[in-house]
């Protein structure tokens, strides 16, 4: 799954390096795995494999697998993925692998255990629809937390270093062919439905991992920017940085009015910046992680 460009190379980085994990912090990530990874359960058993949609992964071949065989979900969902454990082991990190074993154990625990239950609804379009939101809310939370469910990820995240793609680019790809494979083992109409399931789950791990109270960096280059710092820190109640930068064509001194904002506040800090200088030059960019400094809004 992915937008797994979300397996952030920051959160790589900390399995790199092997730190210790406070106590509190690692029962944190215990929990919301434990949690992600039931939750994906439920909207592959009570939604999706009850109605021939599939996922893209390892997982969308385990269902692939277990239909044809009528072995549980679990355990291929399980042995599948055992080569990448080791292959998260050597490139990756002990952190990271310990991490994705623990989700994906629960993962296959949790499909057989509910196996048995009846699906929520057979109408397919609903089951795709639901069954993707609560996949994807589920896979949010275990890479959040610093874990994955799939071993596919793991091979993306290797093969991007060595080729010109991002690791959401590699599992789009390889998903395109295993969301496809659907159309041989069920039907075209159930490929389709998957490519639709897979899209809302890809948008629902987009939301988890970045919260709906979604973060901006902003970026003003203005002669009044005193006047523009003061107004957002005024109105708004957010802290800025004021930076020193040079025009590359003209050599001329700027400055540089920096500051964090949330996604809906982003309408108004346009309306400032317009009312102080409709000429400034303004760039805004999504943040997945803000973290430190004073981002809580001050009181005035």
């Amino acid at each position: 799954m992915s937008e797994i460009d979300t397996l952030e190379y920051e959160q790589i980085k900390e399995k790199i390096e092997h730190r210790k994990i406070p106590r509190a912090e690692m029962i944190k990530r215990i929990v919301f795995i434990t949690l992600g990874a039931i939750v994906m359960s439920v909207g592959l058993e009570i939604f999706l494999v009850p109605n021939n949609v599939i996922d893209g992964g390892v997982v969308g071949i385990s269902i692939m697998l277990a239909h044809v065989s009528s072995l549980p979900l679990g355990v291929f969902i399980f042995v599948l993925n055992i080569p990448f454990f080791f292959i998260g082991y050597k490139q990756i990190g002990k952190t990271f692998t310990a991490s994705t074993i623990y989700g994906i154990i629960i993962l296959s625990v949790s499909t057989s255990v509910l196996h048995s239950v009846p699906a929520f609804t057979q109408d397919v379009l609903l089951a795709t629809l639901f069954g993707g939101c609560v996949l994807g809310i589920g896979v949010g939370m275990v890479i959040r937390y610093g874990g994955c469910l799939d071993g596919t990820e793991i091979s993306a995240i290797l093969v991007s270093k060595k080729l010109p793609f991002s690791v959401g680019e590699i599992i789009m790809f390889v998903n395109l062919f295993i969301l496809g494979s659907a159309g041989f083992v069920f039907s075209w109409d159930r490929a389709m439905y998957s490519l639709l399931a897979y899209y809302v789950a890809y948008k629902m791990i987009d939301v988890t991992i970045k919260g709906l109270d979604e973060s901006k960096s902003v970026w003003i280059i203005s002669e009044h920017h005193k006047r523009i710092g003061e107004a957002i820190l005024d109105r708004l109640g957010r802290g800025v940085t004021y930076l020193s930068g040079e025009g590359a064509f003209t050599g001329d001194e700027k400055k540089v009015v920096f500051c964090v904002i949330t996604r809906i506040e982003e309408a108004k800090l346009k309306d400032i910046v317009y009312e102080h200088d409709p000429e400034s030059f303004l760039a805004i960019a999504d943040i997945a992680e803000v973290r430190g400094g004073r981002f809580k809004k001050s009181i005035h």
